[in-house]
């Protein structure tokens, strides 16, 4: 049985003109929204064999305050370049190549395509994921080669407004 949790980043900030779209921070609400998130997988008992996370910022600072909550070790974070540019195609095979040895992983990336990709992979349809949203989908198999929607089973839908101030 493998588990993904796909999370779109939290809230960033438009207010530094000078800054890279891949260079721009959370804002205030991200910085709050997204160790709640965290707090809400620790909730549920998750654990995480593994993290990976896009390198933008904003991508970076979210997954940072989600290992944090759930106390996965920040040092073990691991950057996929691929996952910045990424459209649904390239999720896919991204996830197809995580390692066998982690069978619980959660995946930190930007929209639309994490709305799009959680659609193509959950039996269950979805809607826009709002910023630090989670979808979790279990697949049964022993491999993420071979993890698809065939196999796939929606398992939980969460996002920051559903979560206690």
């Amino acid at each position: 049985m493998k588990t993904l949790y796909l999370m779109r980043h939290a809230k960033s900030s438009w207010s530094f003109d000078d800054l890279s779209d891949q260079e721009r921070p959370l804002n205030d609400r991200g910085r709050t929204d997204a160790p709640r998130m965290g707090q809400a997988l620790a909730k549920r008992g998750i654990h995480l064999d593994l993290l990976v996370s896009s390198p933008a910022v904003r991508a970076m600072s979210t997954a940072a305050l989600v290992a944090k909550a759930v106390e996965y070790p920040h040092q073990q974070i691991q950057v996929i370049e691929a996952i910045y540019r990424a459209e649904v195609p390239g999720l896919a095979e991204i996830v197809r190549q995580l390692p066998n040895g982690a069978d619980s992983v959660l995946l930190v990336g930007h929209n639309p395509t994490i709305t799009d990709f959680a659609n193509v992979i959950s039996p269950s349809p979805l809607n826009e994921l709002p910023t630090a949203a989670i979808v979790c989908v279990k697949f049964n198999c022993a491999s993420w080669a071979e993890a698809d929607r065939s196999n796939a089973e929606f398992y939980f839908y969460d996002y920051p407004r559903n979560q206690p101030e």
